[in-house]
């Protein structure tokens, strides 16, 4: 039998996946949210090919982080190899999105970084939005989902950039992924890149020669809301003990 920690993470991932559908972040059948219960080893994932109108929360897909189907008549997405690689790869994340989003897909398919143009971007990601190599025609016929996983691994490896401070990547040619604590937060920053995508793409349109803000102002907006010393927002208030004397 499924345990209440699966049945409540079926549920909360379904909420996930329409809230993309109403967010205008996917069409049809495209796109796909997950989350993990990272303690089980289970993924809750979008079945493949079921449009937005027919999910409910029985419907939703357990896969254990080897592809497993979990009491499941239904195949989990075709993408559900690329969550399972950026799940390993990327230990502390709780939530995967997969869009084709029209703006954030543009960059992807032009195979081009979203630079970071303005304090909006910086509120939520640390630089420029990277964007993947192209996979070869060997990764693609050997293991196509599972590789597009590795590839982003392997660009954040090999750019040394931390996947805590950047949430998002695109992959060349094909669209953008995005990652959080768990899968409503992912859904928010997918959300997120496709806005920023956009006015990227408007500013290089008002201003061709436009660079990136400075590092000092990037610094200042992302770590404001981030981190430590994060100020943004509200907090809570210390409740101060009254004196027993």
């Amino acid at each position: 039998m499924i345990k209440k920690q699966l049945r409540e993470l079926k549920e909360i991932v379904y909420m996930a996946n329409m809230e993309l559908y109403d967010r205008g972040l996917v069409i049809h059948t495209f796109g796909n949210v997950s989350g993990i219960d990272r303690d089980q080893g289970i993924i809750a994932i979008k079945p493949s090919g079921v449009d937005y109108s027919e999910l409910s929360p029985e419907n939703i897909v357990l896969v254990t982080l080897d592809g497993e189907i979990v009491e499941s008549e239904l195949n989990p997405s075709t993408d559900t190899p690329t969550h399972i690689e950026l799940y390993r790869a990327f230990p502390e994340i709780g939530g995967v999105v997969h869009t084709h989003s029209r703006y954030a897909t543009s960059w992807a398919q032009a195979n081009k970084t979203v630079p970071c143009f303005g304090t909006t971007h910086a509120d939520y990601f640390f630089g420029e939005i990277p964007c993947t190599r192209l996979l070869t025609e060997e990764e693609i016929r050997e293991n196509y989902e599972a590789n597009t996983g590795k590839l982003i691994a392997e660009t954040f490896r090999e750019n040394s950039i931390d996947y805590g401070k950047m949430r998002a990547v695109l992959v060349g040619g094909h669209g953008p992924f995005t990652w959080g604590k768990d899968p409503e937060e992912a859904v928010f920053l997918s959300s997120v890149l496709e806005e920023v995508s956009y006015t990227a793409y408007m500013s290089l349109l008002i201003n061709p020669e436009l660079q990136p803000i400075p590092r000092f102002l990037l610094e200042k907006h992302y770590l404001r809301k981030h981190g430590v010393h994060a100020y943004y927002g509200q907090r809570r208030k210390r409740r101060h003990k009254q004196n027993p004397n």
